[in-house]
């Protein structure tokens, strides 16, 4: 088997949940395998990152470079190359970060791509066989990869559990004079901040999230009369805010917020991987839709084939009577 290497996204000295993800994601690769975490950045920020990830990776490999101060795939790409080995097989988030880098990794590796992979089957002999979905999730497509020259694999966030294990304290591996002069065709120029809206979604532990199947701006009033029932917040996916039935600020997924509720009502949504890229911290989530192949049910903790419009009310109508007897 190719050295599985992990890249990891982080944010203000945070590792990204899928930190851990991408170790379950190896795992299945190779039961025996312990992946080399790689962490690129450069301050404070990093050191606190490769900090929080040597709890759960045996060797870490940071990359300090002042350029890497702010992500940027074109110089990481070039950074990577000079320091992975040949044949590498390369495992990274498939959110918009990830989406920019792997590809061109690829390239530069000579190496083989697949992206957005669910789900892991194996290895057959140089082969390795794993899942990804098409068509908006209404496919799920075998593949069969051939990892004897290396590959760089995207893995959807959520779609593999952190394993359960105790804290390694790993081996921390400073790569940062092998990568040379980094220079770039683009620049960082600004982090433009979202305006904050009426309810802070990042703030509440329970979500009722709808989709495009609460169909109409009239039927939003279901979702917020359970949420009121809850004490939770509604939320939705992007297809609700490009309808203008809900404001931009209560969109959950990778153009929208990430949120870490405890409980995530996901309200006829599809489930597509830019919804969630948005839900971090593995929430407990439950999925309603009339579609019983829609993506959503792979990832979900229970699932419910029904029409929401109504199921809602009679899950509002159960939980204030029981909140009644209460």
């Amino acid at each position: 088997m190719p050295r599985i290497f992990a890249y990891i996204v982080h944010q203000a000295g945070v590792a990204d949940d899928t930190a851990t993800e991408l170790i379950a994601a190896a795992k299945k690769i190779d039961a025996a395998a312990s992946p080399t975490a790689i962490v690129t950045g450069w301050g404070a920020d990093l050191d606190a990152a490769c900090a929080t990830v040597r709890a759960s990776y045996a060797e870490v490999w940071k990359i300090a470079h002042e350029a890497l101060a702010y992500p940027n795939a074109e110089l990481i790409r070039k950074a990577l190359v000079k320091v992975l080995p040949a044949g590498s097989l390369v495992l990274v988030p498939h959110e918009h970060f990830g989406i920019d880098l792997a590809p061109g990794l690829s390239i530069k590796l000579n190496a083989a791509f697949v992206s957005d992979v669910v789900a892991i089957e194996g290895v057959e002999g140089t082969g390795l066989k794993v899942v990804r979905q098409e068509f908006g999730g209404q496919v799920s497509a075998h593949v069969r990869c051939d990892v004897s020259s290396g590959a760089v694999v995207t893995i959807r966030p959520g779609a593999f559990k952190p394993l359960e294990s105790a804290a390694v304290n790993g081996t921390l591996v400073d790569k940062s004079a092998d990568v040379g002069v980094l220079a770039a065709g683009r620049r960082y120029l600004e982090t433009v901040i979202a305006e904050a809206g009426d309810v802070d979604i990042t703030k509440y532990n329970v979500l009722v999230s709808i989709g495009r199947g609460i169909q109409e701006k009239d039927n939003v009033a279901i979702a917020q009369e359970l949420a009121d029932a809850l004490g939770a917040a509604v939320s939705c996916s992007r297809p609700v805010v490009d309808a203008k039935w809900l404001e931009k600020s209560r969109q959950v997924g990778s153009s929208g917020k990430t949120v870490k509720p405890k409980v995530y009502l996901a309200c006829g949504i599809s489930g597509s991987f830019q919804h969630l890229a948005g839900i971090k911290g593995s929430p407990f989530l439950i999925a309603i839709n009339k579609n019983a192949k829609a993506p959503i049910f792979q990832v979900a903790d229970v699932g419910i084939v029904d029409d929401i419009l109504e199921f809602l009310p009679e899950l509002t109508n159960k939980v204030r009577e029981m909140r009644r007897v209460a």
